[in-house]
């Protein structure tokens, strides 16, 4: 094989011209060096970066990268929620509360359920009248 075919099949830029430089960036005085942030710094940052649109350009203002400030925004989210206590958090189950089951009484033995302003009150055949009717004159009475 010609080492000409070789080397331009190997070459991908073989038909190529030079292209323009089309962004020209300048490093700012702390580009390639490792800062330290105080928190009252990352803070601010973070609180203005809630209302910005453009996360990349406040990151630019700053001379962070934008991943920095997503770093800084999860630790501090990370942080409250540790901060939480036990009280404030929501309870993880809801209390079960049941109806009170029916008296166990043989299907022949109810006589008149009788229900008044949600209140259900169950007379059976047993109960004595004057009992029965104190208890549905206390569920009358205003409250």
């Amino acid at each position: 094989m010609d080492e000409d075919a070789l080397g331009g099949a190997l070459d991908t830029r073989t038909g190529v011209g030079r292209e323009p430089v089309r962004r020209l960036e300048v490093l700012g005085a702390l580009a390639g060096r490792r800062r330290s942030w105080t928190l009252e710094q990352k803070l601010a940052i973070v609180a203005e970066a809630e209302h910005c649109d453009n996360l990349t350009s406040l990151a630019r203002r700053h001379d962070i990268r934008t991943s920095q400030l997503y770093t800084w925004r999860r630790e501090l989210r990370y942080a409250m929620e540790a901060g939480r206590t036990a009280t404030e958090t929501e309870p993880m189950f809801v209390p079960a509360v049941a109806a009170s089951a029916m008296p166990t009484a043989r299907p022949g033995d109810l006589a008149i359920e009788v229900e008044i302003d949600g209140a259900v009150v169950r007379i059976t055949r047993a109960a004595k009248p004057d009992l029965a009717a104190a208890v549905v004159q206390a569920l009358r009475a205003p409250r």
